[in-house]
């Protein structure tokens, strides 16, 4: 497979595939392919797998795509302004990712449910007790909001980060809260009660514009309800 992504801030990434070749995606990423892409909707693991997916949050089914009788092109377009980026998945470089930062990826990469070693990191932190784990191998892309900025951190160095902003991170990284220090600074400082803290090492990714800051940004200027 060969690809290209263009378009940003308003992304796609448009994918051209070998004969029998198969990527899978979640359900409505498909923007366009040609006629030759055969779709099958499956739960890519049996019924664990599909447990898995619906508790992070995701579709219990994904679809395949393959290339059948000659190659094919299909392209996934990202569903919020920002950028699509590419990873390598091999043993030692999984990735852990937002649920919703899933767009695409080879056959042969593995989807998996990744749990928070602290509870209250997910629970409090905003980034979700539950996270989706990429790990096998094959090319993996995933879809974030906004600019990122990625930060490598050694081993004990830490990055405090807002409810939302956290994409993706390396496993070797870990996450912990803190609560925002000070009454006033809780309630009146309009940052709320905890912060995620990320600890390396490994490497962090993070996002300018999550949709849900955005969300609570258009509030004051929608219609009010009768």
């Amino acid at each position: 497979m060969n690809y290209s992504i263009e378009g940003e801030p308003l992304p796609v990434v448009i994918c051209n595939v070998e004969n029998g070749e198969t990527m899978i995606t979640e359900k409505g990423a498909m923007s366009w392919m040609s006629p030759n892409m055969k779709m099958e909707t499956t739960s890519n693991g049996g019924i664990g797998k599909m447990i898995g997916r619906a508790f992070s949050g995701e579709s219990m089914f994904v679809n395949r795509y393959t290339a059948v009788g000659g190659n094919g092109t299909i392209a996934f377009a990202s569903s919020f302004p920002g950028s699509i980026r590419a990873f390598e998945i091999a043993p030692g470089q999984e990735i852990v990712a937002q649920k919703s930062a899933f767009l695409a990826s080879a056959d042969t990469v593995e989807l998996s449910v990744f749990f928070q070693k602290k509870a209250g990191a997910g629970f409090f932190g905003g980034e979700g007790f539950i996270m989706q784990k990429l790990s096998g191998t094959g090319t993996a892309f995933l879809e974030f909001d906004g600019y990122i900025k990625e930060y490598e951190l050694t081993a004990g160095q830490q990055i405090i980060v807002d409810t939302g902003y956290l994409a993706a991170m390396t496993p070797t990284c870990s996450i912990s809260i803190q609560s925002v220090p000070g009454l006033k600074n809780m309630f009146f400082g309009g940052e709320g009660l905890f912060n995620t803290v990320i600890s390396g090492p490994g490497k962090v990714w993070l996002q300018t514009m999550p949709i849900s800051q955005m969300a609570g940004a258009l509030v004051p200027f929608l219609p009010a309800g009768k």
